[in-house]
């Protein structure tokens, strides 16, 4: 019988903790919500391009080459007669599934990298830190034409395979940080003092500790991989020509029918500006509302400083109060 009360409190704790992020997400955070809604469209496209796309992307009208919004193609065609929203549509998914990939992938080789070297410490850590320094002194861009260049084929896989671990290298650092900060926190020396296996040290006092960090990594590394896989295939280097992606897009149709159909170089772009904007602001909102480092002295993000503000207009108003 007491343990309900108690489980019933817990419970309402949890529910308003869901309830209260929101609400501070919209009063704080105003182009959060905007990139949230940004995002949310995108994902939707992304996800539902077969079912709301006109046409497959494939599909060629060779009469039709080059023609103008219409009421049968929204957008024009492109220089093959293809219906170019369709197009934009399936960009957008592959765009999708690519950043997200390769963001997850990214968070695991950091997790690997960063929280294990952080973790052991000693010589092994300062082998890592070494290797990655060597990793990260190398320009990205150029970096990732290298790899790219070296690989013989050149699809969806080797694109997520290669952003993925130059992002997980230069995020590993964050993560190790994060690992060594809770190494000298008082919890995990005593959970090692009375006996606690590595695993459940690992499962209960790092892993759940170090997720704010790894939720904004997440976050905000998805627009940087999408604005890097559109950088590759803009420059020839990313995903194959027959799969329709913004960089692609860029490149071949915007690049060599500019003067005859702008729209060909100006939808993509201005798609490509739009998603990694709505990305890091919302990413952005969700470091300063999760980040405790970023709250004010008051325990709420803002209120210590909503307070001195209001101190200091009052002082202000009535200087012999």
């Amino acid at each position: 019988m007491s343990d309900r009360p108690a489980e019933a409190a817990y419970t309402e704790k949890r529910e308003s903790l869901f309830i209260a992020f929101p609400k501070r997400l919209f009063r704080e955070k105003p182009l959060g919500i905007v990139g949230g809604i940004i995002v949310l469209i995108f994902i939707f496209i992304s996800l539902m391009a077969p079912i709301l796309a006109p046409f497959p992307y494939t599909e060629l009208h060779m009469i039709d080459r080059l023609e103008g919004s219409s009421s049968q193609y929204l957008l024009g065609t492109d220089q093959l007669g293809r219906d170019f929203l369709s197009r934009i549509m399936y960009g957008a998914r592959h765009s999708a599934f690519v950043g997200f990939s390769a963001t997850f992938l990214s968070i695991l080789i950091a997790l690997l990298v960063g929280g294990v070297a952080g973790f052991v410490g000693g010589k092994f850590d300062l082998l890592i830190q070494r290797f990655v320094d060597a990793w990260m002194s190398i320009p990205g861009l150029l970096l990732l034409l290298t790899i790219m260049s070296l690989l013989e084929a050149r699809g969806v896989f080797e694109i997520i395979l290669v952003l993925g671990v130059s992002y997980g290298i230069g995020n590993s650092r964050v993560l190790r940080g994060a690992v060594i900060g809770i190494k000298g926190n008082d919890y995990f020396l005593a959970a090692k003092a009375v006996g606690t296996p590595l695993t459940q040290i690992l499962l209960r006092h790092v892993l759940p500790n170090i997720m704010p960090p790894v939720i904004i990594i997440f976050s905000i590394n998805i627009g940087a991989v999408i604005m890097s896989e559109a950088a590759l295939s803009f420059l020839g280097f990313g995903l194959p020509h027959e799969v329709p992606s913004w960089g692609t897009m860029l490149a071949q149709d915007g690049r060599q029918y500019m003067e005859m159909a702008p729209r060909l170089a100006v939808v993509p772009g201005l798609c490509l500006v739009a998603v990694v904007y709505g990305v890091n602001m919302f990413g952005d909102a969700l470091r300063d509302l999760l980040d405790p480092r970023m709250r004010g002295g008051e325990g709420s993000y803002g209120t210590a400083m909503v307070k001195r503000k209001r101190g200091f207009l009052s002082r202000l108003l009535n200087p012999f109060s």
